[in-house]
């Protein structure tokens, strides 16, 4: 384990929580303890012995507090070779120094107050960068330690170990180290190059995992977590099955972004990225009976998503016990907050399913980001469904007031690929579902054809006048021509929603009363490429 004794430590933190607990062990282990200004301040108000770093440089904090650690005492006693160096260190009257733990001075949180910048340019840390680098270069016999977090960490490998501490924890810390200093240093650059009127971003991912294979078989992936996020689809937990894929993690995030903040219970069944089926009640089972009914052949190898705890009825639906085969669904993955009691179990049944566990609620992005070729796209979340709702034309007046209904459907349109039409419902029971779907045309007309034909497979029997009337047909994007609506009155269509903005809208609105087509103008659109 290459265990090292911990016999001096340097501490000097901006982020002062829990550093008394940690630095008494430290104390009670034998260690001695060197530190700065205000870390020095709170140390020994806790009544610790503390050396006042001075006293190792042999030169005062100056320049405002600008000088402290940077010195040749300071950075020999972290940098020098244990075993090479151990003659000459000792002719200079350098002393190791074991430990550093070190925090740095808030330049995110300035920056994100939008500080001035002389109060940024104060808060670029020179010190501390220098010596979490040296103490991180020298992990073979240097603990560096970054975040309070680790705290817990140290205080059991100095417990479980009689004062030391092992190269497994050293080698870890000196790894977060170098991504802590690397991630410092790329604020302060795109800070100041925010400053200068410059668009500038440094990303920053890890804990990558490989997955199954890429988007074909031939095809490696992996999935990174964004370090600075608080939630990410790379946290979401594998339960069952086999290993996740890279159209696996589209497909899911997908499914859950659907399902996302929605008032009722929610299913989203996602095929190449869009939903072939969703609904939403107050009934979990409803709403994967009314979402199956959305396309039941393109369910088939699916990912079903849901917004609350998967409820063992509802997943009985899928009939993964039936002894007929034929009557078995197929299912690639289910995704859900929470799994009731015995539902995992029963999943189970299904030997390959993939079972995964996130709260849908939990992805809240505010931008959005898109590689392409040797380029960085980025762009505000499409994360508001509606300027104003406007009916522009028809006589019935109730559309405009089942504001739930409207939602859904834009909800609905704005999870599926450009150019898209989406056509939903309110049934007899309160369920809000799809109807039918077409998405991803070039040719919006074609899109709209799509939609009404698997509308009217969708509604079978039920496809009457009545019936298909009470539907509403959603466009991402406005109506350049009245084609859409006329094909839309063919099939019976009376309610129609579109953003609007189109310099031939007076032209569609006139069609559209002549049609007697209730339209309403939401004043946005939603495309999604």
């Amino acid at each position: 384990m290459n265990l090292i004794k911990i016999k001096r430590a340097l501490i000097s933190v901006s982020d002062k929580t829990g550093i008394e607990a940690i630095a008494g062990q430290l104390h009670e282990c034998g260690c001695e303890i060197i530190s700065t200004g205000g870390t020095k301040s709170k140390l020994t108000e806790a009544g610790l012995q503390v050396v006042d770093i001075q006293q190792i440089t042999g030169n005062p904090e100056a320049f405002g507090g600008r000088m402290k650690t940077i010195s040749f005492q300071v950075e020999s006693a972290l940098l020098f070779d244990r075993e090479k160096d151990a003659e000459e260190a000792e002719s200079l009257h350098v002393q190791p120094i074991d430990l550093v733990i070190c925090n740095l001075y808030p330049f995110a949180e300035k920056a994100k107050l939008q500080a001035q910048l002389a109060e940024l340019i104060e808060n670029i840390d020179i010190g501390g960068p220098t010596m979490i680098r040296s103490a991180a270069k020298n992990y073979k016999w240097v603990t560096i330690i970054t975040d309070p977090e680790d705290y817990g960490q140290l205080s059991k490998e100095l417990a479980e170990h009689n004062g030391c501490v092992s190269e497994e924890f050293r080698y870890s810390m000196m790894r977060k180290a170098f991504n802590h200093t690397a991630d410092y240093d790329a604020m302060i650059a795109t800070t100041m190059d925010e400053y200068a009127g410059e668009k500038s971003i440094r990303l920053s991912y890890n804990q990558g995992k490989e997955l199954r294979y890429g988007e074909n078989s031939h095809q490696k992936a992996v999935l990174y977590r964004d370090q600075h996020t608080i939630d990410s689809l790379a946290d979401l937990e594998y339960l069952h099955g086999k290993q996740l894929s890279y159209n696996n993690i589209l497909d899911i995030e997908a499914a859950l972004l659907t399902v996302r903040a929605l008032p009722h219970s929610a299913a989203a069944i996602i095929k190449h990225l869009n939903p072939c089926g969703f609904a939403c009640g107050k009934d979990q089972k409803e709403a994967i009976i009314n979402a199956w009914f959305g396309d039941p052949i393109s369910a088939f190898g699916s990912i079903i998503a849901f917004n609350r705890e998967l409820q063992l009825e509802t997943a009985e639906f899928l009939q993964l016990n039936n002894p007929d085969k034929s009557q078995r669904k197929f299912i690639e993955v289910i995704a859900a907050p929470a799994f009731a009691a015995g539902v995992i179990d029963y999943l189970s049944f299904h030997e390959n399913l993939r079972i995964v566990r996130l709260d849908p609620d939990r992805l809240q992005r505010d931008h959005d980001l898109r590689f392409v070729q040797g380029s960085l796209l980025w762009q505000s979340s499409d994360n508001k469904l509606f300027d104003a709702i406007k009916q522009v034309s028809g006589e019935n007046k109730t559309l405009a007031d089942d504001l739930e209904l409207i939602e859904f459907g834009l909800h609905t349109v704005r999870s599926l690929k450009s150019n898209a039409i989406a056509i939903v419902q309110r049934t007899k029971g309160g369920v809000l579902r799809l109807t039918g779907m077409g998405t991803g045309q070039p040719n919006r007309l074609i899109a709209t054809q799509l939609a009404l034909d698997k509308t009217l497979v969708n509604l079978g029997n039920e496809a009457n006048a009545e019936s298909i009337s009470e539907c509403v047909l959603v466009s991402d994007a406005y109506f350049p021509f009245a084609d859409n609506l006329e094909l839309a009155a063919e099939y019976g269509i009376r309610n129609v929603i579109q953003p609007g903005g189109s310099i031939r809208d007076k032209k569609v609105i006139k069609k559209a009363k002549e049609l007697r087509i209730n339209m309403i103008f939401t004043g946005l659109r939603h495309f999604r490429h």
